[in-house]
């Protein structure tokens, strides 16, 4: 996802996940419906997908004009066993959810409860410039949210450790001491080694 989508709390552990997706709105009063009525038939769905999921919202009001998420909803999505929430609108109650150690990512923050209405679940959403489907493998960290591709999930997490040992031999050459630009390029040409070799294993 883009730069508009960010950790609300980036000292929080990454979190992995399967997408429950959602559109919502907040500009317009809703008709003869609660507020969160909708909420009962989203949580209900998280069963249909691999566990643990993380629930993704496009927030259709452009831009928005109040928040997705707060304490009441994140609560009710930990409860029933979500790792996480991801929005292109907007968070609210900063305090109350990082107390509940619930990751979140969204675009920005915004102090209106507005008139919530979670419209439709389980459909392709746009988020960040990324579209996301149900079920979809999502990352999120401090640097932002990515999706995994199912048919390179297994190979992407065997690969993490050993992309990161391949730049060990830069850093581990930067933080010896007694450096030169000849010594750095023998290091960057190890860790250029490394990667091909990594690359050549997994057929990329």
């Amino acid at each position: 996802m883009d730069k508009r989508i960010g950790a609300c709390y980036p000292e929080m552990a990454p979190v992995v996940g399967y997408a429950s997706t959602a559109t919502f709105r907040s500009s317009t009063k809703p008709s003869g419906a609660d507020a969160y009525s909708t909420l009962d038939a989203q949580v209900a769905l998280f069963t249909d997908l691999p566990q643990p999921v993380i629930v993704v919202f496009q927030d259709l009001d452009d831009a928005p004009v109040a928040a997705t998420f707060g304490e009441v909803m994140t609560t009710t999505y930990k409860a029933f066993g979500a790792a996480a929430l991801i929005t292109s609108g907007a968070a609210r109650d900063l305090e109350q959810v990082r107390a509940l150690g619930f990751p979140c990512f969204a675009d920005g923050a915004i102090c209106s409860h507005g008139y919530p209405r979670i419209l439709d679940l389980h459909v392709p959403v746009h988020v960040g410039g990324l579209v996301v489907r149900p079920g979809d493998l999502l990352h999120g960290d401090a640097n932002g949210v990515t999706n995994i591709p199912h048919e390179i999930a297994h190979d992407v997490a065997n690969a993490c450790a050993e992309f990161c040992q391949a730049e060990d031999a830069v850093l581990d050459y930067c933080r010896a001491g007694e450096v030169t630009p000849v010594g750095l390029g023998e290091a960057r040409k190890e860790q250029e080694r490394r990667v091909k070799a990594i690359k050549q294993r997994l057929g990329l």
